[in-house]
């Protein structure tokens, strides 16, 4: 058995209805987990369903959901675990970006981009670890961070912040899940090229791209390069890994 096998495994992916929260999805079910797909749009949901592997033993599920209604995401992994079992990794994708100037920043920008990023991902960990949620063999936690957790950028101070808070919190995580056997980590992804960014300037303008270009070695990403590493830190081929931030990103962070 190959150790990155995810046969018979519960996986919750949330942001699943497009770009790397969608490929990952299709990356896990390829290794054969159960995948429940969370998001708040249940017909891009049900899209991603369609693209899924789905071989004789595979059951996987829709379970629309907004994460910043806590009472929401309360119910989804009571039916989540009713539906499939208990949980054993959760792949948090869902999250939203902006490039703004500081002066722009209002207080409701500030809230709107935490409880996006940041409160949602902590309540939805505190909820998958409840008693009788995640499996009593222990599992895997992933956040999508990014590097600007780690490098600037003008216009990303928000973003960055609330990307930097999920990349602190992993370590402190790990601390405390370890004892039920729960890993905790993070990735960091560079730019990644998904439909949905594929026609922003900084993208489609061919100067700007080329500038974009030039700060990874290996060039921009693409949403398999993310979900494959996702795989990787879901599955038993990273058991002794945990409180760690990879970075998947074509060489940014090196430059």
């Amino acid at each position: 058995m190959s150790p990155f096998d995810l046969k018979n495994r519960v996986i919750l992916i949330t942001g699943a209805s497009s770009g790397i929260g969608r490929q990952c999805a299709i990356g896990c079910s390829k290794f054969g987990a159960n995948v429940i797909l969370s998001g708040r749009d249940k017909g891009r949901l049900n899209e991603t369903l369609g693209m899924l592997r789905n071989d004789e033993n595979q059951c996987h599920a829709v379970m629309a959901c907004d994460l910043t209604d806590y009472a929401e995401v309360e119910r989804m992994i009571s039916q989540v675990v009713e539906k499939m079992g208990r949980i054993d990794g959760v792949l948090h994708c869902a999250g939203i970006s902006t490039t703004l100037p500081l002066r722009s920043v209002s207080i409701g920008k500030l809230e709107e981009y935490f409880n996006a990023n940041v409160f949602s991902a902590y309540n939805l960990t505190r909820e998958v670890c409840k008693a009788g949620n995640f499996s009593k063999e222990g599992g895997s936690i992933v956040f999508l961070s990014s590097v600007m957790a780690c490098v600037g950028e003008v216009g990303k101070s928000l973003y960055a912040m609330t990307k930097g808070a999920l990349r602190a919190g992993v370590k402190s995580l790990a601390c405390e899940l370890a004892r039920k056997n729960i890993r905790v980590n993070s990735i960091s992804p560079g730019v990644v090229i998904t439909p949905i960014n594929q026609n922003l300037p900084h993208i489609a303008e061919p100067e700007r791209r080329e500038a974009l270009e030039s700060k990874h070695l290996l060039g921009l990403g693409k949403a398999e390069d993310v979900a494959n590493a996702c795989v990787f830190l879901l599955s038993d081929a990273s058991r002794w890994i945990t409180g760690i931030d990879l970075c998947v990103d074509g060489g940014y962070t090196a430059m």
